[in-house]
């Protein structure tokens, strides 16, 4: 029994402060509710928690029900299994003093227990934590809870940190546990920031665990079976490179030899049937595209060149549009440059096929970039490319100012009147 000072609540002149002087103390307690302790090892402890069924009645339904309805609970002692110490003790402390200490230890087990007790007040302030502390390392572990609890701006936060921060959303160690269901939302996701071979290792690192799991050999045909065709099928190999697809894919095991087949005929004749997804992921992104050409004219002979250019507004640059010609396959290396320090920015190359443009009477082909480049306002980035192929269509009239969604591109050099690159593809920086 605690030692209390006799006249204590000429000490306390609020109602809020002797009801916190009440919190976790056996003066006129009349319930106290057992509860496991953190696991120490594989020994177990448990611990009373002194309340009031009162106070806990006045802040929550279920505690009115449980303790003055029909069907009153009349023990003075209530174990609760599904609930640690740590966060049943915070729940309580807000019950008596509207204050609550949440920590990433126990702020799942405390809005846990405010959905359970009906406490909405105490659930917004768990929400607004795991928002404030949401970060790619722990993104899958409270994704699966905001989801459970239909928290729905919670979710939204979520996927936008996955959306943004893939790659180290996938190689966290809560993406190792998540549920298959999950998996399969992962990789159908259109969004996603990441290249397509790390999404795999990711991808075969969870079906791994989950083997190990059922106990089972994590070899390629036990793989398969435990993501299932919808995850397999959603697996966007075509737009991985053929060494990628080669040194990578082929060791999991987990192709049939008509799918490698299949993909090796893709990377031979571009366009030919594969069973898989052929887009890049962030194609569901809203990405603007500045168009700097006034008209387009056949026969341009390619060559190396390069551009500088600037913005008046920070942007990510997720890729860049070049002219092609009908049917034809063109050789590409890039290379994006920081004019003010000489830093390399993006390095890449590939080879790629040209396809009619959407919208006008001409052929190119978009060069998307796995991961998107900031570009800062005022900066000036130097932009080199050599293209190989045949002639290809060709920009005129080209403008050193170009206004596109709000921002202004401001382009130097050589090939500012006339030649290729005619589009930046491009998000407003947030």
């Amino acid at each position: 029994m605690s030692v209390v000072k006799e006249n204590w609540q000429t000490t306390k002149p609020t109602i809020r402060e002797r009801s916190k002087f009440m919190f976790n103390n056996n003066l006129f307690s009349d319930v106290k509710f057992v509860v496991q302790m953190a696991t120490q090892g594989e020994s177990e402890s448990k611990q009373a928690i002194p309340a009031h069924k009162f106070v806990l009645s006045i802040s929550s339904p279920v505690f009115e029900a449980m303790f003055y309805g029909e069907l009153a609970e009349t023990k003075d002692c209530i174990e609760l299994p599904d609930c640690e110490y740590e966060s049943l003790f915070e729940f309580f402390r807000y019950m008596y003093s509207d204050e609550v200490i949440l920590s990433g230890s126990n702020v799942m087990g405390v809005l846990y227990l405010a959905k359970k007790y009906m406490v909405p007040s105490l659930a917004e302030k768990c929400t607004k934590y795991l928002q404030d502390n949401l970060d790619p390392s722990n993104v899958f572990i409270i994704l699966p809870l905001a989801q459970k609890y239909e928290e729905r701006n919670l979710v939204d936060q979520c996927w936008k940190v996955i959306d943004k921060q893939t790659e180290e959303a996938v190689k966290s160690d809560g993406f190792a546990t998540i549920e298959r269901s999950l998996l399969e939302s992962v990789v159908e996701r259109d969004a996603l920031r990441v290249s397509e071979v790390e999404l795999f290792k990711a991808v075969m690192q969870w079906a791994t665990k989950e083997s190990e799991k059922q106990g089972l050999v994590a070899d390629g045909q036990v793989k398969r079976r435990i993501l299932g065709e919808k995850i397999v099928k959603g697996l966007r190999f075509p737009v991985m490179t053929h060494e990628e697809f080669a040194s990578v894919v082929l060791d999991g095991k987990i192709l049939t030899l008509d799918e490698v087949t299949d993909m090796f005929k893709w990377f031979a004749v571009k366009g030919s049937e594969v069973g898989f997804p052929v887009s890049k992921r962030g194609a569901s992104c809203r990405f603007e595209r500045c168009f700097r050409f006034g008209s387009v004219v056949p026969g341009w002979s390619n060559r190396s060149s390069a551009l500088l250019f600037s913005v008046n507004k920070n942007i990510l640059l997720h890729g860049v549009y070049f002219f092609g010609s009908q049917g034809n396959d063109y050789l590409l290396d890039l290379t994006i440059i920081s004019f003010g320090n000489c830093h390399t920015v993006l390095s890449t190359k590939g080879t790629f096929s040209s396809l009619p443009h959407k919208s006008k009477n001409y052929w190119g082909f978009d060069v998307l970039l796995d991961v998107p480049v900031s570009i800062v306002q005022g900066n000036m980035y130097l932009i080199t490319f050599n293209i190989y192929g045949p002639d290809s269509f060709g920009g005129r009239n080209g403008k050193s100012h170009v206004e596109s969604a709000g921002v202004t591109f401001m382009f130097e050099g050589g090939e500012v009147e006339q030649g290729q690159l005619p589009e930046f593809i491009f998000s407003q920086q947030e």
